[in-house]
């Protein structure tokens, strides 16, 4: 995303090396990204909120006030409320929907599901299947296992930095020997 340069190798991005672009260069390339930490503008609405995320991308597309709040209505609701004063898992839609009004066509999701409730998990686990149901390009980094075998398609499995395991998602989400020895603890 531009928040790091890398210490070795390239980032390429439809074709083009994008290695040490800014943030802000990246996004509206096209990439978006949510961070773990969800970075809400704490003292803006919900509606400012999301303002601020279509006019930093400049870029036009299908995600707009009315699509964002048809994927998160309790947004909707809540559109007039300070960020700083919405529940986490409220947040984390926030954010989300934040970077969806750039109209990426990749979205990098860092640890969606980490610290919120599991009705709010299974919430933000169907919006985000919507949002792949839907054709947008998700590279997911997730430590919460079901959350993410239910998303994927394809899996990387890292330990410190390394690819323990690369494959079809399906043989992970099929194989619970091999999930086990993968994923023990």
């Amino acid at each position: 995303m531009g928040l790091l340069r890398p210490t070795s190798g390239h980032v390429r991005w439809k074709g083009a090396d994008i290695t040490g672009w800014a943030p802000h260069r990246v996004a509206r390339a096209g990439i978006g990204f949510v961070p773990e930490d969800r970075r809400v503008f704490a003292e803006l609405s919900v509606q400012e909120n999301l303002d601020v995320g279509a006019r930093a991308a400049h870029r036009p597309g299908r995600w707009t006030f009315d699509t964002i709040f048809e994927l998160f209505p309790v947004l909707r609701q809540l559109r007039n409320r300070q960020g700083g004063f919405l529940s986490g898992g409220e947040q984390q839609m926030l954010t989300v929907a934040r970077t969806l009004m750039g109209n990426p066509e990749l979205l990098l999701l860092d640890e969606p599901s980490e610290g919120l409730a599991p009705l709010v998990v299974e919430a933000l686990l169907n919006q985000i299947g919507e949002l792949k149901r839907q054709g947008l390009t998700i590279l997911l980094a997730e430590q919460g296992v079901e959350f993410s075998l239910a998303l994927a398609d394809r899996v990387y499995v890292l330990e410190r930095g390394t690819v323990r395991h690369t494959g079809p998602a399906a043989e992970l989400r099929e194989d619970t020997a091999l999930r086990d020895r993968l994923l023990a603890l």
